[in-house]
């Protein structure tokens, strides 16, 4: 593996998606190509119905491609059965969505805690590891409290802590700041940009707000199911890649 293959954490190549519906066929990605590199911060902006969440759903082994590989920290995620797919998801990836998707019955800490005791870690052990991550995120006295109990805030700080106490390569972050007022969406992107640094994580983020993509690494645009460059990014990086 070349020096630049083994920086590259998420990848894929010539990805296309059609949907069919009857005689209808709607085609909403177009031969994309993308490289994450490890540590990389990457906005996608675009308008709605762009592809840019169908693309999230990809990169993320949610959703099949019609045409192309996505590649997972060296692993063809599509290549592999739904199992061992799962598995690599819940190794290497974290998920963060605008609306959190926290479960209502069960308190902040059990939320968190959730992805460890899927991959059978033992269970002190896993709220052991949750209650430092929320503790990190600031909900350290938040712990008991169920999502209906929290803050539009609190309940996101959540599901970025879910997200991160797998420890995750990459973190694929779909409008997460999209349902919060500007106060609120300005501080949770500040934290997942420092647990990004601190961390070294790779953070994909698909955004509406400019000013937000504008503080990222580097800025894609998706338009009608094409991925642009739209700024080159700071550093040596190609933007083109």
């Amino acid at each position: 593996m070349s020096e630049r293959q083994a920086d590259t954490v998420l990848s894929c190549r010539g990805v296309s998606k059609t949907f069919d519906d009857g005689k209808l066929h709607v085609q909403v990605l177009h031969e994309v190509n993308l490289s994450v590199a490890r540590g990389e911060q990457l906005a996608i902006v675009g308008r709605s119905g762009s592809g840019k969440s169908t693309l999230m759903h990809i990169l993320g082994g949610l959703e099949r491609p019609t045409a192309g590989t996505v590649n997972l920290m060296g692993e063809s995620v599509y290549e592999l059965d739904t199992t061992q797919r799962g598995q690599l998801r819940n190794t290497h990836l974290g998920f963060i969505y605008q609306f959190h998707h926290l479960l209502p019955e069960f308190s902040a800490l059990e939320n968190v805690a959730m992805p460890l005791l899927i991959r059978r870690m033992a269970p002190a052990e896993a709220r052991k590891s949750a209650t430092s991550v929320l503790d990190r995120v600031g909900l350290g006295s938040r712990l008991a409290h169920k999502p209906g109990e929290l803050s539009g805030g609190e309940r996101q700080r959540t599901a970025i802590a879910r997200a991160l106490v797998t420890r995750p390569s990459c973190v694929l972050a779909d409008e997460p700041t999209g349902n919060l007022d500007s106060q609120t969406a300005d501080e949770v992107f500040a934290m997942l940009r420092e647990l990004n640094r601190e961390e070294g994580t790779s953070l994909v983020m698909v955004t509406h707000d400019q000013a937000l993509a504008a503080r990222m690494d580097r800025t894609l645009e998706m338009s009608d199911g094409y991925l642009k460059s739209l700024q080159r990014e700071r550093g040596t990086r190609s933007a083109s890649r």
